[in-house]
């Protein structure tokens, strides 16, 4: 079952939180897999956009937004685009497009920086707009300040948030084909009223990127964390692993419905309204030369297939409906 789990430092301007996604990034790597014109994701793809997917999770959770959270990278190599959306319930969707064939040990660079041209985007949608509002966005390049390449996922969301979000932050991300989990540490800022460090004194240094010693601190005992602990570890021996010394307040685990699932927009209740618009005349059409309608979701690769009799029934009065079909869907 996939898990989220967050904690705050007591007396200390810092936040933390744990996701471990298991049924939910199963059901993404599934439905791709079965995809009869895609196939499953590459390996190194797999774990590229588990850890997008991991990671999406933990920044939707950590912002006060109703709304969609969409992680976007955007490359330059075979991995054209990969997406990550997640919605304020932690619903979560993801997928990727790319062209061409992949080595089976292509890294991050090999994907989406190739030449250095790759981007990533973290857009906020909300859910309710005003008029006029638009979505917000922030844009990093795939390189760090010296023009290098970003070799992980975690660095390019660290420059991200140092970027555009001015926050400290340290993040550890893993994925294979059974988890995708990651952790956060992130610094609040300690200026202004009600926060964790009321007590301690406010001066602009500490508040600012990179001097706060107590988050260096934590950020230090956080790295130390090993992808293979991350993915093999429960949370609970992850947590006393790392900061076992710390006193740690913890929040209701989130998880079943109310946690981290996977969902998407898409349904065969849609694409037979999608097929009700194209009318029965060139429904037929497709049918005649293809013996066939398969439409596939562009997202997740779930592929909806509808025979003779599926289709005569989208297109037949209710109360007068011929036998329905008797194939699994």
């Amino acid at each position: 079952m996939s898990e989220l789990h967050k904690f705050l430092f007591d007396g200390l301007p810092v936040r933390g939180a744990i996701v471990r996604l298991t049924d939910a990034w199963q059901e993404i790597l599934q439905r791709r897999a079965v995809n009869t014109s895609t196939g499953p994701y590459p390996l190194p793809v797999q774990e590229m956009l588990g850890e997008m997917t991991a990671a999406g999770v933990l920044m939707q959770s950590n912002i006060k937004f109703n709304g969609a959270l969409v992680f976007q990278i955007s490359g330059d190599g075979p991995v054209k685009l990969a997406v990550t959306e997640v919605l304020t319930n932690l619903s979560v969707r993801s997928t990727v497009t790319m062209v061409g064939d992949l080595p089976a040990d292509a890294t991050l660079t090999d994907l989406v920086n190739v030449h250095g041209k790759g981007r990533c985007a973290i857009t906020l949608d909300p859910k309710d707009r005003q008029p006029g509002q638009q979505p917000y966005q922030g844009v990093v390049p795939l390189v760090d300040v010296d023009g290098q390449p970003l070799q992980s996922m975690a660095a390019i969301l660290q420059q991200y948030m140092r970027q555009s979000e001015q926050l400290d932050t340290v993040l550890v991300l893993a994925a294979n084909d059974k988890v995708a989990a990651g952790l956060i540490v992130q610094r609040m800022p300690i200026k202004g009223e009600a926060n964790l460090a009321a007590g301690a004194q406010n001066t602009e240094e500490v508040d600012q990127i990179g001097l706060n010693e107590e988050y260096n601190r934590i950020a230090h005992l956080a790295a130390s964390l090993t992808r293979d602990e991350l993915l093999s570890l429960d949370v609970e021996t992850i947590l006393h692993r790392l900061f076992w010394e710390e006193k740690l307040l913890r929040f209701v685990p989130e998880d079943g419905e109310g946690g981290p699932h996977f969902a998407c927009t898409c349904s065969r209740e849609r694409v037979g309204n999608m097929l009700r618009s194209l009318g029965q005349e060139e429904s037929d059409s497709i049918l005649e030369e293809q013996g066939m309608i398969e439409v596939g979701c562009e997202f997740c690769g779930q592929q909806y297939r509808f025979d003779a009799v599926d289709v005569a029934h989208l297109f037949t009065e209710r109360g007068n409906d011929p036998p329905a079909s008797n194939l699994v869907q």
